[in-house]
């Protein structure tokens, strides 16, 4: 599974959103957010960390969620490659409905 199909899961995503828009977290104060059991929620924090999507650190007794923007970033730079691929594709397209438009 990659990052994209860690997210495909609509409670990661919100999880994700929620660190994104809170800073550090702890996993029960995560639970707390959401209405289903803490041992589920510790299942998507385990995807989360295991495609790079968020990073854990400890404090004493507790565990600290935050965004890894590591991760975020390798998807922005798959996002930007296909971004580039299309724009030159569509670009040429382009380039080729103007050229037979001017030959008519």
């Amino acid at each position: 599974m990659n990052a994209f199909a860690a997210l495909a899961e609509p409670r990661r995503q919100e999880i994700v959103s929620l660190l994104a828009e809170q800073g550090e977290m702890t996993a029960s104060d995560i639970v707390k957010r959401f209405k289903v059991s803490a041992p589920a929620i510790s299942q998507h924090l385990k995807v989360l960390r295991e495609h790079s999507l968020v990073e854990v650190k400890k404090d004493a007794q507790r565990r600290l969620y935050s965004i890894n923007p590591k991760g975020l970033n390798e998807m922005t730079d798959y996002l930007d490659g296909v971004r580039r691929m299309w724009e030159a594709r569509l670009d040429r397209l382009e380039e080729y409905l103007n050229d037979l438009q001017s030959k008519e």
